[in-house]
């Protein structure tokens, strides 16, 4: 048997990226999922960001995996809070309105929509 060549050296400026030592980053999809249940838009982007993550782990760029990781908990947590407060603001404005409104029908209607 004769000795294989050394593969070739990469092109210049494009230095070798070797996998690192750790596995790959959480992608927060469950994260994702709940966010989308309080607020649509930035729960649908935390979604998307979070299922490139392996994608691009597998493709061995490990460092936008690690971006779209952080970005997906990112706008996880943006989505959750804005659909709490969206939510108790609406709280508060039915609790007025029904508060505000004479009759029971009035009220119950209010906290209806």
């Amino acid at each position: 048997m004769t000795a294989q060549p050394p593969p070739p050296p990469p092109p210049p400026g494009y230095p070798p990226q070797q996998p690192p030592s750790a596995q790959a980053p959480n992608n927060h999809l469950v994260l994702s999922i709940v966010a989308l249940v309080f607020c649509l838009i930035p729960g649908i982007v935390a979604i998307v960001k979070s299922s490139q993550v392996s994608g691009l782990w597998a493709q061995g760029q490990y460092g936008q995996a690690q971006a779209s990781a952080e970005s997906a908990r990112k706008w996880a947590i943006w989505s959750i809070v804005l659909g709490a407060v969206g939510g108790i603001i609406y709280l508060i404005l039915a609790v007025v309105g029904a508060m505000v409104a004479g009759n029971q029908n009035s009220a119950m209607l209010a906290l209806m929509f």
